[in-house]
């Protein structure tokens, strides 16, 4: 029982490691972002489950044998489960509100921006980019109705540019863009499991300016929980800004 602290503190780092392969582990190529993101639902509670359990213990026997360094080990590896265990704790007291079951938010339903260069043969996709229509932008009207095109005074041209310089900012990778019909298409990667979603933006001329509209896909997934819908908010947001 003397290595119990030491014991703790091992599992805690590699339970660290396990987490952070979990959450980052498609951006270096290791899986898919679904792999991850199971992973993360089937081990991240057990797992930090484990880390406390073994911290807790250590940090007993520890204090039962007047051990300060094995106390501070074992104590460490029990915050350090508990760290683990916190998005579950979370979820337990504040249930999450259920998002909508859609994956595909446009600023215009009535007529959505059409991928031309971006295609159903996209890597690792298994949604379609054929929109969904009247049934598809009814459910978007009910979860998101503050989803709308920009508008703006600025000349077509300046909003264009201004428009692939917010996608820049964003960290956007820029599949395609065609400067005289002022389009172009991009890939987004979310910063957690590394998930790929497909954009369009289509700028036009109106009287008073020109209008920004822009279409968001997600590669996988039924819902997308809320994701596309934020990123449109916070493109606009910068756009203004």
């Amino acid at each position: 029982m003397r290595y119990t602290g030491t014991l703790a503190m091992i599992v805690a780092v590699l339970g660290v490691i396990a987490v952070a392969l979990m959450l980052f582990g498609a951006r270096f190529g290791l899986w898919q972002p679904i792999t991850g993101f199971g992973f993360y639902r089937t081990y991240m509670t057990p797992l930090g489950a484990i880390v406390a359990a073994i911290g807790l213990l250590a940090l007993i026997v520890h204090i039962s044998r007047h051990e300060t360094g094995g106390m501070v080990a074992g104590g460490v590896a029990m915050i350090v489960g508990l760290a683990i265990l916190t998005p579950t704790i979370i979820a337990k007291i504040n249930p999450p509100q259920r998002a909508a079951p859609i994956h595909d938010i446009t600023t215009d339903t009535a007529n959505p921006p059409a991928f031309e260069l971006l295609d159903d043969s996209r890597k690792g996709a298994s949604n379609t980019l054929t929109y969904g229509g009247p049934e598809l932008a009814a459910a978007q009207a009910t979860a998101y109705p503050d989803i709308a095109p920009l508008e703006t005074d600025m000349p077509v041209d300046a909003a264009y540019e201004r428009a692939l310089a917010v996608a820049g900012e964003m960290g956007w990778d820029i599949v395609g863009s065609d400067p005289a019909r002022h389009r172009f298409e991009a890939t987004a990667h979310t910063a957690v499991f590394h998930f790929a979603d497909d954009i369009v933006v289509v700028v036009s001329g109106t009287a008073g300016g020109s209008r920004v509209d822009m279409r968001s896909v997600s590669r996988i997934g039924r819902s997308d929980l809320g994701v596309n819908a934020a990123r449109i908010r916070d493109f606009q947001e910068r756009f203004g800004g």
